[in-house]
């Protein structure tokens, strides 16, 4: 049997962009990227804290020590400059591998900086 587990997880990621006129996506401080071992084109659910919507999208590496989280393309009408963001990968994994699968989880705070 597979499993859907969580890989990785931004949490409390602040929204600093919002571009409505990009073809898609989700830019994130490649620092953070490394970090929460996210990959560039890797595909993301985002759940915004403030207003409670979700929505899937793929990564786009921003530059690094920017503190970046840019929402682009059609997403941006979902979001606010400022809005607290979870931001989780997921993997599809054997079942032996989910009963010890260890997440990448990363907390932050102010201008996307690790807690």
């Amino acid at each position: 049997m597979k499993r859907i587990m969580l890989k990785s997880k931004i949490h409390h990621g602040r929204v600093t962009d919002a571009n409505i006129n990009y073809e898609g996506s989700i830019e994130i401080d490649n620092k953070l990227l490394k970090l929460a071992d996210i990959l560039p084109f890797e595909q993301v659910h985002v759940y915004d804290i403030n207003n409670g919507k979700r929505f899937e999208t793929y990564v786009i590496e921003g530059e690094s020590g920017s503190g970046i989280i840019s929402v682009n393309g059609a997403a941006a009408r979902l979001v606010s400059i400022g809005d607290l963001l979870i931001i989780a990968s997921y993997a599809i994994i054997d079942e032996e591998e989910a009963r010890v699968i260890k997440p990448a989880i990363i907390k932050l705070e102010g201008k996307n900086r690790l807690s």
